[in-house]
């Protein structure tokens, strides 16, 4: 029995394809590869893959709607690839499901550094929860981690995994501040500051589903969880 990792890679770019394919079957990852969004999204149902590459931009139908689809079947980490620096759709992206992102061009190598970290941030999650840990409660927030699902003033919130820890994370220290670098290097488990603004994304994703109060903004240094009342 093949019992390792399993990774889907959605390019239509044949090129980037193969040496995205290539790069991670190096590192011991079982791979396949699927060129537009009908493909993907079957290819997704049949095989069950521990986590997806997406690209934005696909013949058949755009990644955006393949992460919509993939994630209304079954929850799995997905990296999105955008050609474009666009925040709109980075933030689109992690509304529908993603995890991560990169911008083209990206290197192999950054790549396959956070197809490691989201993979070990799935693990981490799946022994918190079977630890069953008690409810976060922060005034009208509850987070409950053995369920991983989140209420605001009683309304449930349908959060990303990365979303869930990044919350969670904010959450164990009330009203303190936390450095986007930190926060980087706890979650995504990265060493440097290089993608802060990945933390930037994912804090106005939090902001859009929990409302705008929730979370504030230490110019300069990082974010704070409100208690509210």
């Amino acid at each position: 029995m093949d019992d390792r990792r399993r990774v889907l890679v959605v390019e239509d770019e044949r090129t980037i394809a193969e040496a995205v394919a290539a790069r991670l079957r190096a590192e011991g990852f079982a791979v396949e590869v699927v060129h537009d969004g009908p493909s993907a999204v079957q290819t997704a149902r049949s095989t069950r893959p521990d986590l997806i590459i997406l690209d934005i931009m696909l013949p058949g139908f755009d990644g955006l709607e393949v992460c919509r689809r993939i994630q209304a079947e079954r929850p799995v980490p997905v990296i999105m690839l955008t050609a474009r620096d666009d925040e709109t759709d980075l933030l689109v992206g992690l509304a529908v499901g993603a995890d991560d992102y990169l911008t083209k061009p990206f290197s192999l190598r950054e790549l396959t550094a956070r197809v490691h970290a989201v993979l070990r941030r799935m693990e981490k999650a799946t022994l918190a929860t079977a630890d069953a840990p008690p409810p976060i409660l922060v005034g009208d927030l509850e987070i409950n981690r053995a369920e991983r699902r989140v209420r605001r003033a009683g309304v449930e919130a349908h959060l990303t995994p990365t979303e869930f820890d990044l919350l969670v994370h904010l959450a164990r220290r009330p009203r303190a501040v936390l450095p986007r670098e930190r926060l980087l290097a706890e979650i995504w488990g990265w060493a440097d500051a290089s993608g802060t603004r990945t933390v930037d994304s994912h804090i106005k994703a939090l902001r859009r589903k929990l409302g705008s109060d929730l979370i504030r903004t230490v110019h300069g240094v990082g974010y704070a969880l409100e208690a509210q009342p």
